[in-house]
């Protein structure tokens, strides 16, 4: 969610409600249909810039602006009481005691349901946010997101999970044997510690990945436990899949600790032509200027100049994303598109689609569960309200008749419905 749909036409689709992305009314309704329909978790995706788009591309999208992450899952931890709320904090624009307050407090706001999307950060324009006239390298970011995540898990593990024991009678309200001072000092952090708020109730928040680069596979390999990757085929979800499998098997860790959830466009009909016809609806509704923007974003360059009809030309490095730009070449090279189709894909939604009925839809979700491409799906719905109920009302029913979709929540926390251990505090074993 962003805090809705992703897709850029989809405040003008028939039916949907132009202002959701602030619309807390919405979103309560679209957060608790999603816990109805027994969904993991609600994913809030973020930005720390107006997203880098000419003017003429920006007054007319809706996925530039949105709700702080933070502010808005607290909110919807109330309203719920079981579906997992994942936020995005930046390692590149933030610091690590404010991220593991952050998400300590959440966890238990919502008692024990949160998530932390580790992200560099991409865009360019957020580093003039942040008073930087240039963002860090990519190598350099992933390097400093190793020693980030070691720090916020290290404050995580501050205090023992008893260590809090409040006896009235004898005036005791934390035991000082069972806190721990981190004082990290790294290349990238100097952090005392310890954190001033009690050990989230799973231990530590859930932790959520999203780099397909070796750099982000890497990290992924080592530190996730949730990854959500990019749109492809079929054949490329499982080469990553066995990749960062692979990894975390030459690192001792057990394979089944991290479940990898590619990006699952889903359009749903009675028939497959009309969930296709609502697909070409939907992406009629975005404008060629945003298109373009799109395109220029995804390969770090401006492509504004480009032949609209003719092919995609060779595209430069750049020090935007290594694993979003590649993705575009060979979308582009796989379907032979020419930019001003590829740049309408974009600007909608390029990523994996699953358009169809829902018998079709499942037996696609099916394919890549069984054929290890994936452990599940980040679900993006095309539309609100229309795309999230009828996945929730058509699709669902059908995974749960497979088998392969659960019909109650197996537990309290978001690691128990993901089948994560609660990790062990590195300071008070046992």
């Amino acid at each position: 969610m962003r805090p809705v749909s992703i897709h850029t036409g989809a405040w003008r689709y028939p039916g949907a409600v132009p202002d959701a992305n602030f619309n807390f009314p919405v979103l309560k309704q679209l957060i608790q249909k999603l816990e109805a329909g027994k969904f993991d978790a609600f994913f809030m995706a973020d930005h720390l810039a107006v997203l880098n788009m000419p003017i003429e591309a920006l007054k007319r999208s809706h996925t530039v602006t949105s709700f702080e992450p933070f502010t808005l899952l607290s909110a919807l931890a109330a309203v719920t009481e079981h579906i997992g709320l994942v936020a995005t904090g930046s390692t590149t624009f933030d610091e690590p005691y404010h991220v593991a307050r952050r998400f300590a407090s959440l966890d238990h706001i919502s008692n024990g349901r949160a998530g932390w999307n580790i992200v560099t950060t991409s865009n360019p324009d957020a580093a003039l946010n942040f008073g930087l006239d240039d963002h860090m390298e990519h190598a350099e970011r992933y390097k400093r997101a190793r020693e980030f995540y070691d720090v916020v898990t290290g404050l995580w593990d501050s205090f023992a999970d008893d260590a809090f024991v409040r006896d009235v009678e004898s005036g005791i309200y934390v035991d000082p044997e069972k806190m721990h001072v981190l004082d990290h000092k790294g290349k990238y952090f100097k952090v005392r510690g310890p954190l001033n708020i009690a050990r989230p109730v799973q231990g530590w928040p859930v932790i959520v990945q999203a780099g397909a680069s070796d750099d982000g596979k890497q990290l992924a390999a080592e530190t996730a436990e949730a990854v959500f990757t990019g749109g492809g085929s079929i054949g490329d979800a499982q080469k990553l899949y066995a990749d960062i499998k692979g990894r975390m098997d030459k690192l001792g860790r057990n394979r089944d600790h991290l479940k990898i959830l590619p990006g699952a466009f889903v359009v749903v009909g009675d028939s497959v032509e009309e969930a296709q016809e609502k697909r070409a609806l939907l992406d009629s509704k975005v404008h060629y200027a945003n298109a373009i923007a799109s395109l220029s974003i995804m390969i770090g360059s401006d492509a504004s100049g480009f032949d609209p009809d003719g092919p995609l030309p060779e595209i430069p490095e750049t020090n935007a994303s290594k694993s979003g730009r590649q993705r575009v070449i060979d979308l582009a090279a796989r379907e032979n598109l020419t930019v001003r189709q590829l740049a309408q894909r974009l600007g909608g939604y390029g990523g994996s689609a699953f358009v169809g009925t829902p018998t079709t839809i499942a037996d696609q979700m099916e394919e890549w569960l069984v054929t290890e491409a994936s452990d599940g799906f980040n679900i993006m719905f095309p539309f609100l309200p229309e795309g999230l109920d009828d996945f929730v009302d058509k699709v669902i029913p059908e995974l749960q008749r497979r088998g392969i979709f659960r019909t109650e929540y197996e537990g309290r926390t978001l690691r128990e419905n993901l089948g994560l251990p609660r990790p062990e505090n590195r300071f008070f074993p046992g």
